[in-house]
């Protein structure tokens, strides 16, 4: 059951923040992801941001920290950082020992993860609405008051090794994954494996970490996103309290500078792996503008029509029709800075990567010529409005949409607007769109050659 409210919620959550007891809080703004939900929201005299909203849909609440800090924000020598303390920030603080934070966690019946990527690092908990005050106090604790020593890095960067073994070492597709970036970005940190190489992870030291963490897990690099069936007074309220004592550090107020960014590339460049596999593999990097380009809706929908599903033209086209690939895919990496348009293909046994990419360059050369149905454009913006609103269906589907636009796009109602710029979404912009794109000498090509089962 929804909490009742006051008739004048504005004047409550004023009142809330103002009582606070540490920490002051202002309202900065607000807005919708359309009809979804509204949002409020709120600032930390630290720098902290909050985002509350209410969803009385059902009696749950999504709580998410995201930080502002990926691989991107790494150095060389030092890759993979970000992601080790997606492990580490679970070691325990002097209130809650190791692995507390489970057991209080699985005991309220609720649900916790993270993720690391090259834009950003999360934390969330999903948990019954009259247990917000469990996830405050578990991610404001750990926020301020992480014990590391050598005992925790040492385990985790063991964990981590072994977990880089199975994900990029001894599996194909993240050995190409970072072949391809690797060869795509020389300059830019999204060359950078998230996961990091694996003569960094061991060379870790518990100085390194130490200092990381003082650098980036700060209040003023932390959006905290709420969602769920809660009293926005009462969050406003118990975030300052639990979070207003943090400070934010000379060293990170300074900030860490931008990514140097990537020169435009001029030749395709290649890459042939030797991998212990039945099945050739082609992979296509092509340079892909940001998120927040304007192009990025409309390739979006260039890609639905290609690559969506059965009925997409390359699947109809590489799969069922000329029996050369057993499997087609396609992706935009949704990047803070340009980034890449994956096209992967695995191709059936005996059929070479050569045959394949004349197959695949055929096909996208009919699309650059002749353009796309209003057939196909209508179906490929109904599958895009589809995967959007059902991300929207549940507490923690809104707050990920939230929190991610908010650390990326730097706009946390970015996915509000996001049906409108779908229909905008005419044959020539998406055309055009994949034109400015789809250029042979701004691609990267790896290429698996099979050695055999593994």
């Amino acid at each position: 059951m929804a909490k009742p409210r006051s008739t004048d919620p504005g004047r409550r959550i004023a009142a809330a923040a103002q009582s606070a007891r540490t920490g002051g809080v202002r309202h900065v703004g607000g807005g919708t992801l359309g009809s979804a939900l509204a949002l409020r929201a709120y600032q930390l005299e630290n720098g902290l941001s909050l985002l509350v909203g209410v969803d009385a849909s059902a009696p749950v609440v999504s709580y998410m920290t995201w930080l502002d800090v990926g691989s991107r924000h790494e150095r060389p020598g030092k890759t993979g950082l970000a992601h080790l303390f997606e492990h580490l920030m679970f070691a325990g603080t002097e209130a809650h020992p190791p692995g507390t934070f489970d057991q209080l966690i699985e005991a309220a019946g609720a649900e916790s993860n993270a993720a690391t990527w090259v834009d950003f690092t999360q934390y969330y908990e999903n948990l019954p609405a009259d247990r917000l005050d469990l996830a405050i106090e578990l991610e404001a604790d750990r926020l301020a008051h992480l014990r590391l020593d050598d005992d925790v890095v040492r385990t985790e960067k063991d964990v981590v090794a072994n977990e880089r073994k199975f994900r990029v070492d001894d599996d194909v597709d993240g050995a190409v994954a970072e072949a391809l970036y690797a060869a795509a970005f020389r300059v830019h940190t999204y060359g950078h494996p998230t996961i990091g190489h694996a003569e960094d992870i061991e060379g870790f030291t518990t100085a390194d970490c130490v200092a990381f963490h003082r650098a980036n897990y700060v209040p003023r690099r932390v959006t905290l996103v709420v969602v769920g069936d809660v009293d926005e007074a009462d969050v406003v309220r118990r975030v300052a309290r639990a979070y207003g004592p943090i400070a934010s550090p000379r060293a990170a107020r300074a900030g860490r500078g931008e990514p140097a960014p990537e020169p435009s590339q001029r030749a395709e460049r290649r890459v042939v792996l030797d991998k212990a596999t039945d099945a050739a593999k082609l992979v296509h990097g092509y340079k892909a503008p940001p998120l927040t380009a304007p192009d990025s809706v409309a390739l979006s929908i260039a890609n639905e029509i290609l690559f969506g599903g059965r009925s997409s033209r390359v699947h109809r086209a590489l799969v069922h029709d000329q029996e050369l690939a057993v499997d087609v895919s396609a992706s935009l990496a949704p990047f803070r800075d340009p980034g890449l348009y994956e096209m992967w293909l695995t191709a059936r046994p005996g059929v070479r990567t050569t045959r394949l990419e004349r197959a695949l360059d055929a096909v996208l050369a009919r699309a650059l010529d002749r353009g796309f149905t209003e057939e196909e454009l209508e179906r490929a913006k109904n599958r895009s409005e589809l995967s959007l609103l059902q991300g929207l269906e549940t507490a923690s589907g809104k707050a990920e949409n939230v929190g991610f636009h908010a650390v990326v796009s730097r706009d946390p109602y970015r996915v509000g607007r996001a049906l409108q710029a779908y229909r905008a979404v005419d044959r020539d912009a998406a055309r055009a769109a994949l034109a400015r794109v789809v250029r042979t000498a701004g691609r990267t090509v790896v290429e698996v050659r099979p050695t055999g089962h593994a």
